[in-house]
């Protein structure tokens, strides 16, 4: 992929580079701001070269692909996660993400919070896989970018595994005519939080209810937007036991199944891209130095496939390391085993020492080339000039 994006060879320098940003976001730093923790420590030949890459260098490679190209190398890590069954369920959660920003552009101050200072931001949008949480892919919202239509450029994205029969559920900043008009006319099943307005206000106070459960009641009408003649599907949620105590929201949706499992089952599915965001945000999800949406997409596509790189390596732990966080994972493993390097014949050996029995890596990395073999994986890694890797652990 990074070949492919950078238009490059194997030996080329411009997808090394791009690979040891990879390695930068997989153990959570922040390049050269962190060298005195990576300079002489072996990080900087993983990637084949022999040296750290500067800002400046990077800055120059991320400003020459363009947004397009990102976007092309996001679906191409889609298209393989999908095949490798990354994404199992049927509930798609789309979810802005305010990333704080140190750029020099005036811009308006937001919250991530209410109780935060304003800060400057990046607005992101992401879709995660309600059942596993991976992410599939982002976009950036921006002065000529609203965020519908960087929520509809996020669908279209992910048509590119034909997941047309999902649920989209996303959160009131989603709650336009525009995207609703969308998703209906292309068929796509998008639940949202509906803005509480005046008329809808009105509407719903007055329904007949029916009753769920103790304190749970749901009711199902329409509503039509201003100067528009064709109807949503509006579906009204009460809570509280006595009429003093009733707290009403409400929600549109294009889809067609039951109330009860839209609101219940399916709409709790959104809160696993706030999992996601918690648990792998150190990986370069939490921070954006600049505004230049080139770089941003760039960087941040980057940071995706660092993350499926991680999410697989997690699967080969036991519990309780596979629940670890990003930066847990990169402070514990990747960056606090001790050992060496050496190479012998066409292998470079890594030694590590006192590696704790429990994690259970012995197994799936020592003899590391057979395995590859039997698995019909060629054992030759391109980036590292042919060379064979393997693992010992003393």
């Amino acid at each position: 992929m990074l070949k492919g994006w950078s238009e490059s060879a194997d030996k080329s320098l411009e997808p090394r580079i791009a690979l040891q940003m990879v390695h930068e976001s997989a153990i959570c730093v922040n390049r050269v701001r962190r060298k005195n923790a990576l300079a002489n420590q072996g990080f900087e030949s993983v990637s084949g070269l022999s040296y750290l890459v500067r800002d400046e260098d990077v800055h120059e490679i991320l400003n020459r692909h363009t947004v397009s190209e990102a976007r092309q190398m996001q679906i191409a890590l889609l298209q393989l996660r999908n095949l490798q069954g990354h994404y199992q369920g049927d509930i798609l959660a789309i979810d802005p993400h305010r990333i704080v920003t140190y750029s020099k552009r005036i811009m308006p101050k937001k919250k991530k919070h209410p109780e935060d200072p304003s800060k400057k931001m990046l607005q992101t949008f992401f879709c995660v896989d309600g059942h596993t949480g991976q992410p599939l892919g982002f976009t950036i919202g921006s002065p000529g970018q609203t965020a519908t239509r960087a929520t509809i450029e996020l669908m279209e994205m992910v048509q590119a595994i034909n997941r047309k029969d999902c649920l989209f559920v996303a959160d009131k900043e989603h709650f336009t005519l525009e995207l609703l008009t969308y998703a209906r006319e292309k068929n796509y099943k998008l639940l949202v939080p509906a803005i509480l307005m005046d008329q809808i206000k009105s509407k719903i106070k007055h329904l007949d209810y029916q009753r769920k459960w103790a304190g749970f009641a749901l009711a199902d009408t329409t509503y039509a937007f201003e100067k528009q003649t064709e109807p949503f599907r509006l579906i009204a949620q009460r809570t509280g036991e006595c009429c003093d105590d009733y707290q009403y929201k409400a929600f549109m949706t294009t889809a067609r199944n039951s109330s009860t499992k839209l609101l219940t089952e399916d709409y709790p599915g959104r809160w696993s891209v706030e999992e996601f965001f918690n648990f792998e945000s150190a990986m370069g999800i939490d921070r954006a130095a600049t505004m230049n949406l080139n770089i941003r997409y760039g960087r941040l596509s980057l940071s995706l496939i660092a993350q499926a790189i991680v999410h697989q390596f997690r699967k080969k732990l036991p519990a309780p390391y596979n629940q670890w966080n990003a930066e847990h994972t990169a402070k514990s493993i990747f960056s606090g085993l001790d050992g060496d390097i050496r190479v012998k014949d066409d292998t470079i050996l890594v030694t590590l020492y006192n590696v704790p029995e429990n994690l259970g890596l012995r197994k799936h990395y020592e003899n590391l080339p057979e395995i590859l073999k039997t698995e019909g994986v060629n054992p030759k890694v391109p980036w590292l000039y042919d060379y064979k890797v393997d693992f010992r652990f003393k």
